[in-house]
């Protein structure tokens, strides 16, 4: 059983060294006019492709995958009584909620969630 596992992370290792070995030799590509310009179905752009983006956006939408993934990690906790040590589940669930409560409490106090200025 160690064999298998050993070989699996020695190929997984060694395939990503080969593909970042590979990603370096490739030619770097030479930016031009035509590759730069958005591409619409052939017509002309209605508009600029570059349009600017809402930094606030962004935070809020990381905030959401943090918050996201919580639920995730607290999805299973029903079934983590059935474990050797509940209590090690509760004290992990827990930390997670704490933690996360600390950050939101965070980004809260520095304005991270107000959409107006």
């Amino acid at each position: 059983m160690i064999n298998i596992i050993t070989t699996y992370i020695f190929v997984t290792i060694l395939l990503s060294c080969i593909v970042a070995i590979i990603s370096f030799w490739l030619p770097q590509m030479t930016p031009d006019y035509e590759k730069l310009s958005p591409y619409e179905c052939g017509f002309d752009p209605l508009g600029s492709a570059r349009l600017p983006f809402s930094l606030r956006f962004f935070l809020v939408a990381i905030l959401f995958l943090l918050f996201d993934l919580e639920i995730a990690l607290l999805l299973p906790l029903p079934w983590g009584n059935q474990l050797s040590s509940p209590l090690t589940t509760f004290i992990w669930a827990t930390a997670i909620l704490v933690l996360l409560t600390l950050g939101l409490i965070y980004e809260w106090i520095q304005g991270g969630l107000e959409w107006a200025e």
